[in-house]
């Protein structure tokens, strides 16, 4: 299993300024894969794609978008209602108690307006850190790092954090990138892991990281894949 740490902080901005540059070459059109046309639609799409797909989030959200067009509608949504809309995203009992609670606490506190500050929406209902970061660099432009399931591993097997925690991620990453790379290095990454550096068999051998990935974790016989085939064919 890969277990060549970063020994130092130096290491781990050189390496971040490396990582920076390869995923913007490889992905230069990186962004934010959920449909949304102002940051309300892009709140209540963050909240419905917790262990959902995009996909499956964009295909629910332009009727559900048609019949609640504002904070106060989803407010003063019928849950059973709202529960069926967004059913197919999984978790929907709980997703729609977020949602009506967080638009109760809009319309009430921010005069049916999403706040544009970390302060202000992560105490929302079904909001936190990651969510906000979502809102905030892509609806609000102002720059944060969203650290989702794949920003998390990736971040740990590049040698850039340790932590598991994902706040403690986010501040390791702040520390180590300039903040006008926060957004779109997050987008990046999530599209790496998706794409490429997969939870259970990273393809290491297609990575554009390849050459300067310690492999943090990562088990060989998923790391090379290709060699041990052609091994095995002898």
């Amino acid at each position: 299993m890969g277990n060549s740490r970063l020994k130092n902080t130096n290491d781990r901005h050189a390496q971040a300024r490396r990582i920076v540059r390869e995923l913007a070459k490889q992905y230069p059109d990186a962004h934010c894969a959920l449909d949304y046309e102002n940051p309300l639609q892009l709140l209540i799409a963050t909240i419905l794609s917790a262990q959902c797909t995009d996909v499956r989030v964009n295909m629910v959200t332009p009727a559900l978008f048609a019949r609640y067009p504002d904070a106060a509608a989803f407010a003063n949504a019928n849950p059973q209602e709202l529960e069926k809309m967004i059913q197919s995203t999984g978790f929907f009992r709980n997703k729609a108690k977020s949602i009506i609670a967080c638009c109760k606490q809009i319309v009430q506190n921010h005069g049916g307006q999403v706040p544009g500050t970390m302060e202000e929406l992560n105490p929302l209902p079904g909001i936190g850190r990651k969510t906000a970061n979502v809102i905030l660099g892509n609806a609000f432009g102002v720059p944060g790092i969203t650290v989702d399931t794949h920003v998390g591993r990736l971040s740990r097997r590049l040698g850039l954090t340790d932590e598991e925690d994902a706040v403690k991620v986010e501040r390791d990453l702040m520390a180590l990138l300039p903040d006008q790379d926060w957004t779109m290095f997050s987008h990046r990454m999530i599209f790496h892991g998706r794409q490429v550096c997969f939870a259970r068999k990273p393809n290491c051998d297609g990575c554009t990281l390849n050459k300067i990935c310690p492999r943090i974790g990562v088990e060989e016989s998923h790391a090379k894949p290709q060699k041990r085939r052609e091994k095995s064919k002898g």
